[in-house]
This record gives structure tokens, sequence and C-alpha cells, in this order.
């Protein structure tokens, strides 16, 4: 059974494995800024995605599925008097910083979210983003996504891309609320994989959490004690 396949016992709230779900960790995080995630068919489907948890985070959201082939993308269009940037490396995007976040206006965050290949199309594949300015996050510490390879070396979650620029935008504490529930969705599913000590896991273990071979879909008693905080 692929993962994709044993949905009967996900969150469909966060998409965990039911007895690790993190739903009760995801803040409510008011922004001035708006956040559009453009997610691609294929990525909505994943339960590893980290976008749409995001998005949960932020009342200020909304989420825009792309890429079937019988319907074409809907049209972005940003709130009037807002200032739409798009969060991707392309070659004349200007690293974010305090400028943005200072500047007369809300900003409109528009995030693709997909694989590499997929995100670097949506530009010209979205009507109204070919001329959105574009916009990069400075360095700063590696990520802590180990759930999937990354094809960038300094290539992040979606997720975290996001806690990074709204804490740019909006102030740190917005990124830590949100970098909070990612560790604890990445650390939990470490956790039933045998990676990780329970001690280890932000946030703890609900009761009664299972680990289980993401191979199968099968889950099994775990042989540590499970505690909630």
């Amino acid at each position: 059974m692929s993962r994709r396949d044993n949905a009967h016992v996900r969150c469909r709230g966060c998409r965990m494995h039911g007895s690790l779900c993190v739903c009760s960790l995801i803040p409510r995080v008011e922004t001035r800024t708006r956040l559009v995630l453009v997610i691609h068919r294929v990525e909505a489907r994943k339960p590893s995605n980290t976008g749409r948890l995001a998005a949960a985070c932020l009342p200020n959201s909304e989420v825009l599925v792309r890429g079937h082939a019988d319907a074409p993308s809907e049209p972005i269009a940003p709130a009037a008097g807002s200032r739409p940037l798009l969060l991707f490396p392309h070659e004349d995007a200007v690293p974010l910083g305090p400028i943005h976040a200072v500047a007369p206006g809300p900003v409109t965050l528009i995030v693709p979210d997909g694989t590499w290949r997929q995100a670097s199309k949506v530009r010209q594949r979205v009507p109204g983003l070919r001329d959105v300015p574009c916009v990069s996050l400075p360095a700063d510490e590696p990520s802590i996504y180990r759930l999937r390879a990354e094809a960038h070396e300094h290539g992040l979650a979606t997720l975290e891309a996001i806690a990074r620029a709204m804490g740019l935008l909006e102030g740190l504490h917005v990124r830590q609320a949100l970098e909070h529930v990612f560790r604890a969705m990445v650390e939990r599913t470490l956790w039933s994989r045998g990676e990780m000590a329970t001690a280890d896991v932000t946030g703890g273990l609900p009761a009664g959490a299972l680990r289980h071979d993401p191979r199968s879909g099968l889950a099994r008693p775990s042989r540590h004690q499970v505690t909630e905080r």
C-alpha cells in the first residue's frame, strides 16, 4: 500500500497519520500580509505537503490548485491597494527585507508549491503573474525538513519558506509560530519511522501515537511511553 493510498488512516486536516495528528498545534496567526498559495495538483495530493499546513495557520490566506489538463489556471488578482510579490528566486528576484514590510499598503505574498520545476513555471502559467515582482529569501539556517530529498542544496520546504518570509514582513513571532507546528510535523513523522527518540519530539506525542511502516501503511504500537504535552 502506498502512502497516498492510505488516506483512510490520515487526518483530513493535517494529513498526518491519525495517531500523530498535529491539528491541535496549529496556531491562528493574524497577519496584514495575505498569503496566496499556488499549489500544483500533483503536490496537493501528497501527505508530505507543507504548504497547506502553512495556509491553515494563516486566516488571511487562500489556496489555488493549478495544473489540471482540462482547466486553465485561474488568474490571480490581488486585492485593491495590495502589493503583490512572488516568492521565487528567479533571475530578477530581489531579496525580501524590511523595505517590503514598511512600504505603503499590505503585501499579497504569492507562493508556488510543488517541485522546483513545477514552481518555476508558475510565473508563466498563471495569468496575472508575468509582471509581478519576484522576491527571494536571504541566507538563513539550513532546512530541517528531512522527509524528502531536496533538489537544491539550500532548498526549503514550502512552510519553511513562508515562515521566513512572514517573519520578515510581519515579525519574528509569526515565523516562530509557523516553525513550531512544522517542526512537530517533521519530528512526529521521523519518530513514526523509528528515526527519533520520543523525548526529542517537539510538542510531545499524542496519547496512543503509533509507529508505522511508511512502505506498507501498517501501524504498530510503540514500545516507548508516549505523553501529550
